[in-house]
């Protein structure tokens, strides 16, 4: 009997707390940043040196020249980044200390 009623109880849970449909909405396309005259061309730069660099031959270099063409590439990359308009990122931790410090005061 126990068995019957736990199962009845159950089924019965279910069905109140079943899923409900819920409209799909597609995601939203992530706005451009619209780019100034002196963006624009400073990007056309950077894509330029970045070509210039990857037309090098990195065979005849030496350690020091392949190291700072690398540094380059990176500040590179860092500014174009910059500029496209990239994003705050919150590692888990600092979410976990931010909402510690929410708590607590």
């Amino acid at each position: 009997m126990k068995k019957y009623v736990l199962t009845l109880a159950a089924a019965g849970t279910m069905m109140f707390f079943g899923s409900q449909p819920v409209e799909a909405s597609p995601f939203k396309a992530k706005e451009r940043k619209e780019l100034t005259a002196e963006e624009t061309l400073r990007m056309e730069q950077i894509e330029n040196r970045v070509a210039e660099i990857q037309g090098l031959d990195f065979s005849e270099m030496e350690k020091a020249e392949k190291k700072a063409l690398k540094s380059e590439l990176k500040s590179l990359e860092k500014e174009a980044k910059s500029m496209r308009g990239g994003g705050i990122y919150i590692s888990t931790g600092a979410i976990i200390v931010i909402l510690l410090l929410i708590i607590i005061l």
